[in-house]
């Protein structure tokens, strides 16, 4: 099944951010080659793709996995959780309808 996964970010947190993605993407990354990504990306602050200074308020992931309980783990093991990028995920089940 799909879960979403919706992570906010601490204030102030941008270089962190920036020091930690390396590792946070390379997760992303195995979810992909795994064929079970659907999307992610950050939410930038400001209306644009990139915001600069302004920095990012959290990111969204929609991926696949066996059960909310391992969706959960996996956002709880996050890079980004570990630096203090991030306050807190929510995962939720996710229905695709569209595309």
């Amino acid at each position: 099944m799909f879960y979403m996964i919706y992570s906010e970010d601490a204030a102030n947190s941008l270089e962190n951010r920036l020091a930690t993605r390396p590792a946070h993407v390379a997760r992303l990354q195995a979810l992909n080659e795994a064929g079970r990504l659907i999307l992610a990306g950050p939410l930038p602050a400001i209306d644009s793709n990139e915001p600069g200074g302004a920095g990012f308020t959290g990111s969204l992931v929609v991926a696949e996995f066996n059960s909310l309980a391992d969706a959960q783990a996996w956002a709880d093991s996050d890079p980004y959780l570990a630096a203090g990028v991030y306050v807190k995920s929510t995962v939720k089940p996710f229905k695709k309808v569209l595309p």
